[in-house]
């Protein structure tokens, strides 16, 4: 065990999470590359989990902060006007396509989503929510209600009333073998279903991931969350959409996940690649939804100085450089490979993804975790999950090059095949 690891299992919680047997300290960055502790340079497949989005050393990213430090204020709090702050929500409630959009800004995803529950629960004046199985929405106590998936899930403790609906769960057999929409009909009907007998009185909203995170890059078919709205939409339930992951032009084909539903939700959360390492998150909803709450209300160091110029850079740098036609572009090359090989592979079960976020689902537990092993010592970084824990999962930079996608391409069909012959060896 490295000096390093002893003194973090010292002082850390054994519960939070290390990549890698040998566990690799990160110290420098440039591009789509990191350094370790020891000089071996990795290709990032995994972006800090899908938070480096533009890669590392941005000329334009820090030469923001810098003009933001230089100026010697890092934090007022949000009780001054933050010239930044404003800026930045022009831009995203422009883009988010809300009609009369208001933003607040937290500090990570699992804020986020707690405020965007907090919004819609006093709207409704209702603790009952929606959510995905398989979910995954933070750490905290409110997020953990709406998060279905038993290793993320600390206790059944909750301030809501939840209640989970199928549209990620292709793989159980009652559901192999249908269309997208004899399976869109089997969900909505599902939720009727629900509708009808598991909740009393009103409903506050449905929150879900465009494509789950955590869930291993599991994801409904596009035109499930409109065919879902629309039953929502009878009864008033506001629907929230978990952009933590998919926002900013990941998916390649669209700049928001849901709007590859063809859909407009009444609030969407943000956070991880927004501030391309610095901590940033937020809801963006309809004005009315935002106003009404009676309480006073800030955020000590969301929207603070040196975040916003950060995020700032990032959202202009993804714009200007159109990244979403650069994320279609590449993850097209990466998936069409994986497909292609996958074919000859016994142990992938399955391809999924849109863009630059993109899963191999295996047959083990084991066999991710072997994959994870192959591909550090190949040179590249991977993440995994999945409720199973068999899904290895990759969202590199916006960034990333044809070369390198190619590159990563060739490592990890390379490392599918060193497993897949060892399992045939067994």
């Amino acid at each position: 065990m490295s000096e390093l690891l002893a003194r973090h299992r010292a002082v850390m919680p054994n519960w939070l999470a290390l990549n890698y047997t040998e566990p690799i300290e990160i110290v420098s960055g440039k591009g789509n590359r990191v350094v370790d502790a020891d000089g071996k340079s990795y290709l990032d497949f995994f972006a800090g989990i899908l938070t480096n989005m533009i890669g590392y050393d941005v000329p334009e990213v820090r030469e923001a902060v810098e003009r933001q430090l230089a100026t010697g204020v890092v934090h007022t709090s949000t009780v001054y006007l933050l010239r930044g702050q404003i800026e930045l929500a022009e831009k995203i409630a422009r883009l988010s396509g809300i009609p009369d959009a208001k933003v607040f800004f937290t500090n990570s995803g699992t804020e986020a989503n707690e405020t965007a529950l907090l919004l819609a629960t006093y709207a409704r004046k209702s603790d009952q929510v929606l959510a995905m199985r398989q979910s995954y929405h933070g750490r905290s106590f409110g997020a953990i209600s709406v998060t279905s998936n038993r290793s993320w899930k600390n206790n059944s403790l909750s301030p809501l009333n939840a209640h989970f609906l199928h549209g990620a769960d292709r793989h159980l057999a009652q559901f192999r073998g249908l269309s997208d929409a004899e399976y869109i009909k089997v969900c909505v009907d599902d939720l009727r279903h629900v509708l009808a007998t598991a909740v009393a009185g009103d409903v506050a909203a449905l929150i879900a991931e465009p494509i789950q995170g955590v869930g291993g890059f599991t994801m409904a078919p596009d035109g499930l969350f409109a065919a879902y709205k629309e039953v929502l939409d009878e009864q008033g339930i506001l629907f929230i959409s978990d952009e933590v992951q998919t926002g900013w032009g990941r998916t390649g084909s669209a700049f928001f996940g849901i709007q590859n539903h063809g859909v407009t939700p009444d609030m969407m959360t943000f956070a991880k690649g927004l501030g391309n390492g610095f901590a940033v998150g937020g809801v963006v909803a309809r004005g009315d939804l935002m106003d009404a709450l009676p309480a006073v209300g800030l955020a000590t160091f969301g929207g603070n100085p040196l975040s916003m110029a950060a995020a700032n850079a990032t959202l202009d740098y993804v714009l200007d450089h159109d990244l979403q036609a650069n994320a279609a572009r590449t993850g097209a090359l990466i998936t069409d490979g994986l497909r292609e090989a996958a074919q000859r592979l016994r142990i992938v079960k399955d391809v999924r993804g849109k863009g630059l976020m993109f899963a191999v689902e295996l047959e083990t537990p084991a066999q991710a975790a072997r994959f994870m092993e192959e591909t550090k010592r190949a040179g590249l970084l991977a993440g995994k999950g999945g409720l199973y824990g068999t899904a290895i999962r990759m969202a590199p930079p916006l960034t990333l090059t044809m070369d390198e996608a190619a590159e990563g391409l060739g490592i990890i069909v390379h490392a599918l095949e060193v497993i897949d012959a060892e399992a045939a060896a067994q």
